[in-house]
């Protein structure tokens, strides 16, 4: 058991807690306000880590919401995020929490990357794919997601073969370099040989 001997604010939002054992602590001042300590009050080792691990959640959470702020987040990603700095339990309390406020939403995220991996860069459902599990999303969410847009795979190759890699093709050499480069995109050698078939050859 110690005494509170000191409880008052120092800078922005922080207060200064001194025990008589000696220990000082600097601790939110909502935290202090909300758990009742101030001068001469009695706290245990039990009150003393109570305070302790709501003023790290609290901290751990801004840092979510200041991240958030910037961008999406998948669950994993987010979790992975502040586990850099905050201990397990409570990187996983927050990001809980947020998940239940739908503010972290795997598939809003995943409908949001997938659209611009595939509309906006471009890239095959392997490479896709790839760059949607590297985030930590579901293996079955992100299959699903894609699934969406191999309709229209054949339109999207021929595009990109036609803005960004038609011209290069001037003999067999350029020709494997193109497909190996649109391999490394994401896409199958099956539908680039189909796309580059129709595209070049059939006219022929």
């Amino acid at each position: 058991m110690a005494e509170v001997t000191e409880a008052e604010r120092y800078k922005g939002d922080t207060c200064k807690v001194v025990l008589d054992n000696g220990e000082t602590y600097f601790w939110n001042f909502r935290v202090v306000s909300e758990l009742g300590i101030r001068k001469g009050v009695q706290m245990p080792q039990s009150a003393v880590e109570q305070a302790q691990r709501a003023d790290t959640l609290r901290k751990a959470r801004e840092r979510a919401l200041y991240l958030l702020d910037e961008r999406d987040y998948s669950f994993v990603e987010l979790y992975k995020k502040l586990e850099r700095n905050y201990p397990e339990d409570i990187c996983l309390e927050v990001v809980n929490g947020l998940a239940e406020l739908k503010l972290v939403d795997d598939r809003r995220y995943a409908e949001k990357l997938a659209e611009k991996l595939v509309e906006v860069k471009k890239l095959g459902y392997y490479r896709a794919r790839q760059e949607m599990l590297a985030k930590g999303l579901d293996r079955e969410l992100t299959e699903e997601i894609l699934s969406g847009y191999e309709e229209d795979t054949d339109q999207r190759l021929a595009e990109l073969i036609e803005k960004k890699y038609a011209r290069r093709i001037t003999d067999e050499d350029s020709l494997r370099k193109v497909k190996n480069a649109l391999v490394r995109q994401g896409y199958s050698y099956y539908d680039i040989d189909r796309v580059m078939g129709e595209m070049f050859f059939e006219e022929d």
